[in-house]
């Protein structure tokens, strides 16, 4: 420990009493109940079950995400994800079918033009096209 962190931790501590300093009883006692549970919790972490909202014990919540059932079981998370999934996997098959298309237009210009097949073959050619298409 440096000796700046005892100065810095007391105009923290100072600031804070300030803020508080104003507060309502009410909000002073809900905060002083969460930071006792909080403070339990880490002495039990086996007390700590689920994913707990702050707060969301007084307001009549259960506290958890998904209404009282874990994150995890809750129908609405698992459609939405078997939806991204379908989108994701329908996207790409619409792509393979476009690269398809795509090959199969080219296929059928080649095929129709008048150049013979072994002009597609010769170096020669391959190398002129090269340059045109640079120029």
């Amino acid at each position: 420990m440096t000796t700046e962190d005892p100065d810095f931790a007391k105009k923290i501590t100072n600031c804070l009493d300030q803020g508080t300093a104003n507060l309502k009883a009410g909000i002073a006692y809900r905060l002083q109940a969460a930071r006792q549970e909080a403070l339990a919790r880490l002495a039990d972490p086996q007390r700590a079950t689920g994913l707990d909202l702050a707060g969301a014990h007084g307001s009549g919540g259960s506290g958890t995400l998904g209404g009282g059932r874990g994150l995890w079981t809750s129908g609405w998370l698992w459609i939405g994800i078997v939806l991204i999934a379908a989108a994701g996997f329908g996207f790409q098959q619409w792509q393979a079918y476009q690269q398809l298309n795509d090959l199969e237009e080219t296929d059928a210009a080649i095929l129709s033009s008048d150049l013979p097949i072994d002009a597609y073959v010769d170096r020669g050619f391959q190398n002129w096209l090269k340059r045109t298409g640079d120029e």
